[in-house]
């Protein structure tokens, strides 16, 4: 089956540039404002750069839903340095070497001193999110922040699980990926002043985006280049998360080939990733993966009713659209 081509210009960067380079000016005064021996190892970090689409919602639901201000750009910033924190450890816990092309920051300096460069980003994302004067805005980034944490607890706990169903695994995705995409649309909606409607929209919109974005990581995670994504891939299975095109294999995968999957699982035995892509492929687990993500931006995209016509409103249903091109690129 051939490849469904990525259309990089449905991703909106150029009509947010000049807002997303305020937001990376905001995120390197950040890391000025630390402790002079702990500055250069939070610079490494914050340098390793990828598409800042927490902060690129943040701007683009902003301006879908009123006049973008000051506080949206400080939404973005905090929600990216979360993000940062949250790749930080999960860099630990899968002993991921490379991210974006570079070391990361386990790789460089060691497990202990990573863990506490992600605490160190984690705290002051929190104590920044104290700037706002609606408390409910800074309440709400700390149950979002509470909710990546959990997410990724129940992950690390369930590895190796069997027991994991499909309803498992999307409360745990919804948790750890999702919670922030949310954050950052509904937060950025009522920075705007939009109706309660409107903001419970976009928290629809962001949950549903970045549950399918997780699907789509995880796709990449068996099927994916490491040269063309950037960071060390095939440790999912290696390190017994059961993502859901492993969960639809299992399901489907005939009865000796799942006995001796499950065994290699529980036994935690090596596993031969291309010869169970192979298997996934044959089984259609993939492409069922890509079908449920692909519904999700579709139901993503029915949450933007709501929102007056602009070219940021065109942007964020773009994005949906990139991110289905990007699930049917690993066909």
């Amino acid at each position: 089956m051939s490849k469904t081509t990525v259309n990089p210009e449905l991703f909106p960067i150029d009509l947010i540039r000049p807002h997303i380079d305020k937001v990376e000016s905001r995120i390197r005064q950040q890391v000025r404002d630390f402790d002079p021996g702990i500055e250069p190892y939070m610079e490494y970090i914050c340098r390793t750069n990828g598409k800042r689409i927490r902060p690129a919602l943040a701007i683009l639901v902003g301006g879908a839903t009123g006049e973008l201000s000051e506080e949206h750009h400080h939404l973005g910033m905090i929600l990216e340095l979360i993000h940062m924190a949250t790749l930080v450890h999960d860099d630990i816990i899968d002993g991921a070497t490379s991210r974006r092309k570079v070391p990361t920051a386990n790789a460089k300096w060691g497990n202990g001193m990573a863990v506490l460069l992600g605490d160190a980003l984690f705290s002051h994302a929190l104590k920044l999110s104290t700037d706002f004067d609606n408390l409910e805005l800074s309440r709400a980034i700390s149950l979002a922040s509470r909710e990546v944490c959990q997410g990724e607890v129940l992950q690390t706990q369930r590895r190796f699980d069997l027991t994991v169903t499909r309803k498992d695994y999307f409360k745990i995705i919804e948790m750890k990926t999702g919670a922030l995409f949310a954050a950052a649309c509904q937060l950025a909606s009522m920075i705007s002043g939009s109706s309660q409607a409107i903001s419970e929209a976009m928290f629809d919109y962001g949950m549903k985006l970045g549950t399918a974005y997780q699907v789509y990581d995880d796709v990449v995670d068996l099927v994916g280049s490491e040269d063309q994504i950037g960071k060390t891939l095939g440790t999912d299975l290696e390190k017994g998360k059961l993502t859901l095109p492993i969960l639809n294999l299992l399901e489907r995968a005939r009865p000796e080939q799942k006995a001796k999957l499950t065994k290699r699982i529980v036994e935690q035995q090596a596993i031969d990733l291309q010869v169970i892509v192979g298997i996934a492929e044959y089984e259609g687990a993939i492409e069922e993966a890509i079908n449920t993500a692909s519904e999700l931006l579709n139901e993503a995209r029915a949450c933007l009713t709501l929102v007056n016509a602009s070219p940021s409103a065109e942007a964020l249903h773009n994005i949906t659209l990139f991110v289905d091109q990007l699930l049917k690129s690993c066909r």
